[in-house]
């Protein structure tokens, strides 16, 4: 067999293990999420070699939304590290056979405990199997090794299983965007659900004049506030328009002498706009669909003006 050939063989096998998982989402998969969801402690995930390395993956997709967790290694439990243990903790405990010998050694301390147990494994009796209160069960027909030694497709099984539990109780959490955004402060992602209010500017920093404001006056504000535009609004706070330097630039070739215009003659009275509880992500779309480089930011039912959100913030922040 060409190594094409065992490349597709290999994804092939994998991707029939992972369509076989689906059926096996049965009263098991529905305890195991409400275990997790009543947990009041941590998730502890616990795995020797490779199923062990899966297990870091589970954890800290967990922790990454929502669940706190942590892993635990079978064989420094043993020598120690089961202290982190508490009774309020639940166990999610990765081994395909289910005897793995340093996973089935500390069992017995889970149980001394009351700790919820939850088994990802394969093999229907095991030990692993018996002791759990929940059981993902992630038997495959065969592993994509030719020689069926290496764990391939039954990893694979139980990273996909990991992630269907941490997703249905995500789901179950009413986990958010921002909440996510909370879990990874310095990922790309996590910056991209950064809400505008977070970056804009607010207060004396927000270019703006009222509607009857005289050109000179209106220049200077775009010049001192150094965004590219300035807001126009009425004594209440609402935005009434928006002045950008393209708008001044149009009415010089249109009208030619400006001196006697003022705000209201020269605004854009139906601007482009961003709520500040909106997402940052969503603000860059806007500005690449419209080609603008600000947006005023507005506030509650009625509009009130909040501030001003500039390409160059969302640059700084790493949003874009």
């Amino acid at each position: 067999m060409n190594p094409v050939e065992r490349g597709a063989r290999t994804l092939r096998i994998e991707a029939e293990a992972l369509a076989g998982l689906i059926t096996r989402l049965d009263a098991g998969f529905i305890q195991a999420v409400d275990i997790v969801l009543g947990c009041k402690g941590k998730v502890a995930v616990t795995g020797m070699g490779k199923s062990g390395l899966i297990g870091q993956k589970i954890s800290a997709t967990l922790a990454s939304t929502g669940t706190p967790s942590y892993f635990l290694h079978p064989a420094e439990g043993v020598h120690g590290d089961l202290g982190m243990v508490t009774k309020d903790d639940t166990i999610v405990a990765l081994s395909y056979s289910g005897e793995t010998d340093e996973v089935v050694r500390i069992l017995p301390v889970f149980a001394r405990l009351g700790t919820p147990l939850i088994a990802i494994t394969g093999t229907k009796n095991s030990t692993l199997w018996r002791a759990a209160q929940a059981v993902l069960n992630i038997h495959v027909k065969e592993e994509a090794c030719p020689i069926q030694l290496a764990p391939t497709a039954s990893s694979t099984a139980a990273l996909a299983m990991g992630d269907a539990l941490a997703m249905a109780v995500l789901e179950a959490r009413g986990f958010q965007p921002e909440d996510f955004a909370r879990f990874h402060p310095g990922g790309v992602l996590g910056k991209k659900l950064i809400r505008v209010k977070e970056l804009m500017v607010t207060g004396g920093g927000v270019p703006r004049v009222d509607e009857t404001a005289s050109l000179a006056l209106v220049v200077r504000e775009m010049s001192a506030k150094r965004l590219g535009m300035t807001c126009v609004a009425g004594s209440g706070g609402e935005l009434l328009g928006v002045i950008t330097d393209g708008d001044l630039r149009r009415a010089m070739e249109k009208i030619g002498d400006l001196p006697d215009l003022k705000a209201a003659d020269l605004m854009t009275s139906t601007p482009k706009t961003i709520d500040q509880e909106e997402m940052a992500a969503a603000a860059v779309q806007m500005m690449e669909a419209s080609a603008i480089t600000s947006l005023a930011v507005t506030e509650g039912p009625d509009g009130r003006l909040a501030g001003v959100l500039h390409l160059h913030h969302l640059l700084r922040a790493g949003v874009v």
